[in-house]
């Protein structure tokens, strides 16, 4: 199985400064992967590196057939158009409706066509129960429905990888619920991997997946019973 994620002996930075040494990662189709660790332990930084936000420090790394170590920045944009990225803070355009967030992205991207962009927005929104509110401006919607236009947004291009940045982090318990069943669905029913980023381990028990721990300037993979045995440092 050809990985859509591979980093070998790779150095993460922040800045200027190594906050993984040594990382050694490998992402398939269809895996439904945690990132955890507490805060500054460098899990968000992954997630930079392999959006090519944050250059490679050493080691080696591919994203979806990119290289890291050496990726063009022409490259860039169309390396991350294979991505879906969903954050925390939903980062959505609040002087827009939903239906022109999208738009904007979907022109972004090197749509054209008025017909195939109302037929793909259309469509991410019934995806992710959202259908009748389009015509609604962020501000006039929850937060929960903000977070399910965040992922619509993130499927619009069809990603082989979702990167979800603490995606329940400011979402009450019901809510952020619904939000983890949206992307195991894509996960099981289309294959999309999803890479979950968060500091919340409550959320492994109740939606399985592989688990990277990052604690004390490491990432490593961990089987799933002994996530709740490893002592995040303080």
């Amino acid at each position: 199985m050809d990985n859509l994620i591979t980093f070998q002996q790779a150095d993460i930075l922040n800045g200027e400064n190594v906050v993984v040494y040594d990382l050694n990662m490998e992402i398939s189709k269809g895996d439904f992967v945690y990132i955890i660790g507490k805060v500054g332990s460098g899990k968000t930084s992954i997630i930079r590196t392999i959006t090519a936000e944050n250059p490679l420090g050493s080691g080696s790394a591919t994203v979806c057939g990119y290289s890291l170590e050496n990726i063009r920045v022409r490259d860039i944009p169309k390396l991350r158009r294979r991505l879906g990225i969903v954050f925390q803070d939903f980062q959505l355009l609040m002087d827009r409706t939903v239906e022109q967030n999208l738009e904007f992205v979907l022109r972004a991207t090197g749509w054209k066509d008025r017909k195939a962009i109302d037929e793909r927005i259309a469509n991410v929104l019934d995806a992710v129960e959202m259908g009748t509110k389009a015509h609604k401006m962020p501000h006039q919607l929850s937060g929960g429905e903000q977070q399910r236009i965040a992922i619509a947004r993130a499927i619009l291009n069809d990603p082989e990888i979702i990167l979800a940045d603490e995606p329940t982090g400011n979402l009450d318990a019901d809510t952020a619920e619904g939000i983890m069943q949206l992307l195991l669905d894509f996960n099981r029913v289309k294959g999309t991997a999803v890479v979950i980023v968060t500091h919340n381990r409550s959320l492994i028990g109740r939606y399985p997946g592989r688990v990277f721990i990052c604690n004390d300037e490491n990432c490593s993979e961990y089987k799933q019973e002994e996530v709740y045995d490893i002592s995040l440092d303080a």
